[in-house]
């Protein structure tokens, strides 16, 4: 059962945007995998440098790259290629060609791997016959490649506008391609950083998908928190 703490239903919904990556796929998975087939194409080119390097220690850096180019940076591509470019001098190699190829490896595998949790199909199939959907995410999994072709009616990724959740910019954006007023537009996201902070800040509703059930260390109000997407039925 859904945790609602409100006891009401959410009324007067016209649209739903959800959050991609963490909401509707485990990226960390999807991540992971195409970090080890980058693994694997510097093992051909360099097994000494491959052998310095495991996928933690690569996401270790890529983290720092891209708290380092925060608001400066939003195309994700660019961030990843510039984490190659330090990964590779982590370990002592200055080679921009070899980061361009690793960069293109990663790329090449970043959807193959994508699978949608379990509940995702059947929940988003209900919800499309009564309410426009959209994808509002600072990432850039495009629905096409990811098995979602043609179930959103907006899509709005942070790198396309120069913005990033919790920015209440990226969220009015939505908001306008929805063709809803703020007060119609639900949001749903696992990040309470990015995705509830961001509805907080735009002053939409929004409920809170907590599939690890973490805890709410923010000290935000949650007025409804779900551990499974398709609980969202039962609240709207």
């Amino acid at each position: 059962m859904a945790i609602e703490i409100s006891n009401s239903k959410i009324g007067g919904i016209k649209a739903i945007s959800f959050d991609a990556d963490g909401t509707l796929w485990d990226f960390e998975k999807v991540m992971r995998h195409s970090l080890g087939c980058v693994l694997k194409g510097l093992q051909m080119h360099d097994s000494n440098a491959a052998a310095l390097l495991d996928i933690d220690k690569m996401i270790e850096i890529r983290s720092r790259v891209a708290e380092e180019l925060k608001g400066k940076i939003t195309d994700l591509e660019t961030v990843r290629l510039e984490a190659f470019r330090k990964t590779l001098e982590t370990i002592g190699i200055s080679n921009d060609t070899l980061a361009h190829y690793l960069n293109e490896v990663y790329l090449e595998h970043r959807f193959e791997d994508v699978s949608l949790f379990n509940d995702v199909l059947p929940t988003l199939n209900r919800l499309r016959k009564e309410y426009t959907l959209g994808l509002l995410s600072n990432g850039n999994s495009y629905p096409e490649r990811c098995g979602l072709k043609g179930m959103f009616q907006f899509v709005v990724f942070s790198q396309d506008y120069g913005v990033e959740k919790p920015d209440p910019k990226l969220f009015n954006i939505a908001i306008e391609k929805s063709g809803c007023t703020k007060n119609q537009l639900l949001h749903v996201g696992d990040s309470l950083e990015t995705d509830v902070m961001g509805a907080v800040k735009t002053g939409i509703k929004y409920v809170w998908l907590n599939r690890r059930h973490v805890k709410n260390d923010l000290g935000l109000r949650i007025d409804y928190e779900i551990a499974s997407l398709s609980e969202l039925l039962e609240i709207v």
